[in-house]
Formats: C-alpha cells, structure tokens, sequence
C-alpha cells in the first residue's frame, strides 16, 4: 500500500510540474482576465481538476499513517476471516472529501478572478486581501477547532477504534469523516495558496511540508502556533504597508 501511495504523490506532483509550464500560465492568464475570454465549463472544469490533483498530491503523503494502519488492521481481520473492506476504499472516502474543498476552492478562484483580485500567476493582486488571508490563517492555528481536528488527525489508532465501522460503506464512511477532519485542521493554510500564487510549486510544497510535519512531529503545536505568530506578524506588516501608501 506504501507503493500506492507514493505512485499517487508522484503522479500528482508530476501533474503540478507540467501545468505549471509557460503554456499553462499563459492560458491561466487569459482566464484570470474576464475581458479577454471569462471563465465557461471548460475552464472551471480544467481548475477544478487541477485543484483536486494539487490536493492529492499535498495530502497523501500525510494522509499515509492513518492509511497504512488502516491497511495493517484489514490484513489482520482477513487473516482471522473477519469482514474486511479494501484500503482503497478509505482513502477514497477521504479523497472525496478534498475534492469537495476543491470545489470550493474553485469556486473562490472563480469569484476572485470575476472580481479582479488575482493576477494572472494566480495570487491575490491585493496586498490587503493577501495580509488578510495572512493573518486569518494565523489566527485559526490558535484555534480550538484546528486543535481539536488536528488531534484526530495526529492518532491513527485512536480514530479507528472510536470511529471503526463495517463493511465497505463503513470504510467510505471512516475514510470521510477523517478527510473531514483533516479538511477542519487544514483549510486555512491552504487559502495561503491564493498569498504566493496556486501554481508557485514552491510556495505548495512548502504548505504541503508544513502540513505533514503539523500531523507527524513530536511538538507539532509549538510548530502550529509558532506559524500562527508569523502568519499573522507576517499579514500585519502587509496591511500597515498597503494602508501607509
């Protein structure tokens, strides 16, 4: 299952690489500027899709704990003859949950672009609306809500045997509700994507980096309010700037 895993990272990543090359930015652009074409079917689907892959490819890698347990306790009940449902089921369960955030996501990108607030490299053409998504980010990592997901998240086991349930639906079911955790801890970091630009792949991997080691590291919520101060620090210093000039 650990191959799969990578398989779906890499593919992911190497999807991210190609349409983030000269003519993909260059009909992005053309997108993000409604008097030379608007967005139709086409192009919100096209978005929609990039944004489901870029997901997957942030996600999985931190996703891979709870999955392999998963994997590792079906092998176990298959063995022992006990009803079991494939692992990928869960992980589909949990990929639909992104692909619904993606969604949304595709949809604020739409607003955005119709209200000419992200520039063609697609990030926010406002210092003030990027200092605000700074500092809305950097507020939520103080949160109890990110805390509290961000604990489901951290402990695999643990979310298992609470929230275990059988057959192939009760593995859809699991693999969902831990996307939606996972969603709850993370969706405010990921508006960060609209700060740096949604196809700056360093500013993605750096975001995907920080959600892996938020969910892995020994004293992840040290990381995770050390990087609310700068966020907001960050979006405070922004907004002081664009309101002075």
């Amino acid at each position: 299952m650990g191959g799969g895993l990578l398989a779906i990272t890499a593919a992911g990543w190497l999807y991210l690489y190609r349409d983030s090359s000269a003519n993909h930015c260059a009909r992005m652009a053309e997108m993000a500027m409604p008097h030379l074409g608007g967005w139709g079917w086409t192009e919100f689907s096209l978005t929609f899709a990039m944004w489901t892959i870029m997901m997957a490819a942030m996600m999985v890698p931190s996703a891979a704990p709870i999955v392999l347990t998963f994997a590792s306790v079906a092998r176990r009940r298959r063995a022992a003859a006990r009803p079991y449902a494939p692992t990928f089921v869960f992980l589909a369960g949990y990929l639909l949950v992104w692909a619904a955030f993606s969604l949304a996501a595709t949809g604020a990108q739409w607003a955005l672009h119709r209200l000419n607030l992200l520039s063609p490299e697609m990030r926010a053409s406002s210092s003030i609306l990027a200092a605000l998504l700074l500092i809305v980010a950097g507020v939520f990592q103080w949160t109890r809500w990110k805390d509290a997901c961000l604990t489901q998240c951290r402990s695999p086991l643990a979310f298992l045997m609470t929230e275990w349930r059988e057959g192939t639906a009760g593995a859809l079911r699991m693999g969902a509700r831990h996307g939606a955790f996972c969603t709850g801890c993370c969706w405010a970091v990921m508006l960060l994507l609209f700060v740096a630009g949604v196809m700056n792949l360093a500013w993605v991997a750096l975001i995907a980096a920080l959600v892996l080691v938020e969910k892995i590291a020994p004293r992840a919520r040290a990381v995770v309010h050390a990087t609310g101060l700068l966020f907001v620090a960050a979006g405070a210093w922004m907004l002081v700037t664009a309101l002075v000039r």
